[in-house]
């Protein structure tokens, strides 16, 4: 395919598939619209069949009966003639614009069943790539416009046929015509090229509906994009990974900052001694346990012990008390229930250390 030469593999994301919208670039069938049109129409025809025909019977008897010809003959006014012109073509836009009216419903519909509303300048701009003889040049023998070339001559031979075959069929009952009354012929004729156009919309049913797969396909296959082009596309709508690595760095160096500033208030930190570090601090009488105030693996764990031992904070080597509070608490959480007994144990110690406890009496 021409997509995969270009090295467009990959599926249109949802931004290109808008971009490509607001240029006007979307999958839209022209013939599927002109059948839908003509069918509505023809189909608003036969439903007023008997309304058009009395109209079209009433501007005959009017204006071209053999009275109104002979008032002509005898000779009129321009104006007056003007004036009788101008009645027969109101009467005449009065008993089309039905079907008139009922075509321009029908290909707004058709419209927005396709592409949906949509309104967009883009295609009225002026680009010099239009006017470029050259490019026109690579249009005119573009694929499109021989596929297009193709569905066009496919379009007049089967029409074609289709419109021969009746033209032979019914050309037999012409002759029938002539000596009769005129007004019967005349709705005769009407409705025989009335039924004729029909099977034509009928072949022209298919042909449409393989225009519209045709440029359902097409469409996806221009908008296809490289996996450099959705690289970029990526990049631009959400950011380079690069950038967005190097700016979660420094908020997590902010934040492990933020949290080293708070180990000097801690009560003590417990230690793994080297992996985990975990800084408690026990507020009497506003918090009901022990708050994690800061808390990190390896690097970071150094960081708070050499803090710590700045601030003459107490340290206390406990690894599985360190790795169980790492692993079940994060920053500001209080100590889960199931460690309180081994946290105030250690708190204890510290408190006697610090001579905020009574220290026990040897027996």
């Amino acid at each position: 395919m021409g997509g995969d030469r270009d090295g467009k593999t990959e599926k249109a994301t949802p931004k290109k598939r808008r971009d490509a919208r607001k240029k006007g670039q979307v999958r839209r069938s022209t013939d599927a619209n002109t059948t839908i049109c003509t069918i509505i129409m023809f189909g608003t025809l036969f439903f007023i069949w008997e309304w058009f025909t009395g109209q079209m019977k009433n501007v005959f008897y009017e204006f071209l009966s053999p009275a109104s010809v002979s008032q002509i003959a005898d000779g009129m006014s321009l104006p007056e003639i003007t004036s009788i012109f101008t009645r027969m073509m109101i009467a005449l836009f009065s008993a089309v614009a039905p079907i008139l009216g009922a075509a321009m419903v029908a290909g707004i519909a058709a419209n927005l069943l396709q592409v949906g509303f949509l309104f967009t300048t883009e295609s009225m701009k002026f680009k010099l790539d239009k006017i470029n003889p050259i490019k026109g040049l690579k249009n005119m023998f573009s694929m499109r416009k021989l596929v297009d070339l193709a569905k066009n001559i496919l379009i007049i031979i089967v029409v074609g046929y289709v419109a021969y075959s009746d033209y032979v069929a019914l050309l037999g009952k012409f002759t029938s015509y002539v000596g009769q009354n005129v007004e019967a012929s005349f709705i005769e004729i009407i409705r025989t090229a009335i039924m004729m156009a029909l099977k034509m919309c009928i072949a022209m049913v298919f042909i449409s509906l393989g225009d519209f797969l045709y440029q359902h396909w097409k469409h996806e296959q221009d908008l296809k994009m490289t996996k450099q082009e959705v690289k970029d596309e990526y990049k631009n709508t959400e950011g380079d990974p690069k950038i967005k690595g190097k700016i979660r760095q420094k908020q997590m160096q902010m934040s492990a900052m933020r949290m080293m500033a708070k180990v000097p208030e801690a009560d003590v930190v417990i230690t793994n001694p080297t992996h985990y570090a975990v800084a408690l601090l026990y507020e009497e009488g506003v918090k009901s346990a022990p708050t994690i105030i800061a808390k990190g693996q390896d690097y970071i764990a150094l960081k708070m012990r050499e803090v710590a031992m700045e601030n003459g904070v107490q340290i206390v080597e406990n690894p599985p008390l360190a790795q169980s509070l790492y692993a079940m608490c994060e920053i500001d959480d209080e100590v889960p229930e199931e460690l309180y007994q081994a946290v105030a144990d250690v708190l204890v110690f510290v408190y006697r250390q610090k001579g905020k406890l009574p220290q026990r009496q040897k027996s």
